[in-house]
Parts: structure tokens; sequence; C-alpha cells
């Protein structure tokens, strides 16, 4: 698997978090990566969180996962995380679609549990995008990058480093 670097768009956004916290982000980053590339990356500087969505084309619909940084921890959210089995009942949230792993330390990401959802949860998207007639999924698989595009940046913040 081929270390992708994440864009300097990105680490200019991570920037007014701690190290820990930027570190923790980059290390899920790259743990959702080799599961799910090639794909597309969304990455939003957003209100309270910077969020990166990922998914078989740059249209949040489409999205499979998300990396959700804050102040003190990362979420990993599944976009159709309601749909996902959750054996271990390890899933948060109670919305009609979206569920969540809370990540605060770098041993969370050791896991095995972390790495067996996402594969569910890939293969449920692939699955259901194949079910639709959908190519998309296909045309990224053949082309084999990670296209990283930054799809809102958001004047106001509410977390580390902000200005309000």
């Amino acid at each position: 698997m081929p270390r992708r670097h994440p864009p300097t768009e990105l680490m200019r956004f991570l920037k007014p978090y701690d190290r820990e916290t930027r570190q923790l982000a980059l290390s899920l980053r790259s743990l959702v990566l080799e599961e799910m590339a090639p794909c597309h990356e969304n990455i939003y500087d957003a209100y309270s969180a910077v969020a990166i969505g990922y998914g078989p084309t740059d249209r949040l619909k489409d999205g499979v996962f998300h990396i959700a940084v804050y102040a003190r921890h990362v979420n990993l959210g599944f976009n159709h995380g309601a749909a996902l089995d959750d054996p271990l009942g390890i899933l948060k949230g109670t919305g009609n679609q979206i569920r969540h792993i809370t990540i605060q330390t770098a041993a969370h990401l050791e896991r095995p549990e972390i790495r067996s959802y996402i594969r569910r949860a890939r293969k449920l998207a692939i699955a259901d995008a194949r079910k639709l007639g959908e190519k998309s999924l296909d045309a990224v698989q053949k082309d084999g990058k990670v296209i990283s595009v930054v799809k809102a940046v958001y004047p106001k913040k509410r977390r580390p480093g902000a200005k309000s």
C-alpha cells in the first residue's frame, strides 16, 4: 500500500489542534485509506470540527465513512451505521443513519474491531451501490487514486485556536 501524504490544506486545518489530536487524526486517516482506497477524500474545515469524508465519489450522499476531529478525540463515523451490524455494541448515535466510534488514544486504533467495522461498512456500501446499478465504485477502483478535495471552509470556528 503506497503511503498517502495528507494534503497541505488538511495539515493547515489541523494546525490549531494539539500534537496528540493531530497525530490521532492522521493515524486514523491512514487506517481508513488502507481499507478504503482508492476513493474520494472530501475535506471540510467546519464550525466545530475538521471533517474528512470518504466515498466512491465526491458527492456527500455517496459517503461511506467520515472522520471528525475534535479538541480531545476523533470520531470514526459510519454514514450508514444504523444499517451496520454492531455485535460488540460499540457504535454510538441514535439518528436514522449515522453511527460513530470515539477514538481517544492511538491504542484504540490497534483494536481489531475498528478494521472489522470499516471492512463491513465498505462491503455494505459496495453492495448497495451495485444494487442501484452505480458504476462509480468501479471507476474509482480502476483508477487506484485517492482524490482529495477541500469541499468547504467555514469562516467561523468553535474549536482550538478559533477566533469567534
